[in-house]
């Protein structure tokens, strides 16, 4: 029972891909190229320099790396338990489908591909394939 608590504490996703401001939080917000629509925002954006290094939240199999529309250069990775994270509007993929990473590996570089309005990370977790709040994890870790 302890290796399997210990194998699904490693798979959640409770660590920061990256430090810095949380720029536009989930949820509805007004659409940030300018026209006055609400949008649903199903993660957050963290403002971080161009190239800074993206992090794996946690243990878990690349289910997906490459270029996505208006996610651009996009990853996400598969944790188990229903857990899916992705890390979105990356300047390069440092890992590739089929990849096992772990929690903390440094898997992409951020940066500012696709809809994006300067360089940042978008970071989105989905549970049973529906949207949750990432903060709802990151409040799980008190270290930051």
């Amino acid at each position: 029972k302890i290796v399997e608590y210990e194998k699904k504490l490693r798979a959640t996703p409770d660590i920061y891909p990256v430090h810095g401001e949380i720029t536009s939080r989930f949820g509805y917000r007004n659409n940030p190229f300018g026209r006055r629509a609400k949008e649903f925002h199903n993660g957050i954006d963290i403002a971080c320099s161009y190239g800074t290094s993206v992090k794996a939240a946690a243990d878990g199999t690349v289910i997906f790396s490459g270029w996505d529309g208006s996610w651009g250069r996009k990853i996400e990775i598969d944790h188990g338990y229903g857990i899916v994270t992705f890390y979105a509007h990356n300047s390069s993929l440092l890992v590739q489908v089929g990849d096992k990473v772990s929690k903390g590996q440094v898997i992409a570089k951020s940066g500012n591909s696709g809809r994006s309005t300067g360089s940042h990370l978008h970071y989105s977790i989905f549970v049973n394939g529906q949207p949750v709040n990432p903060l709802r994890f990151l409040s799980l870790n008190k270290e930051r």
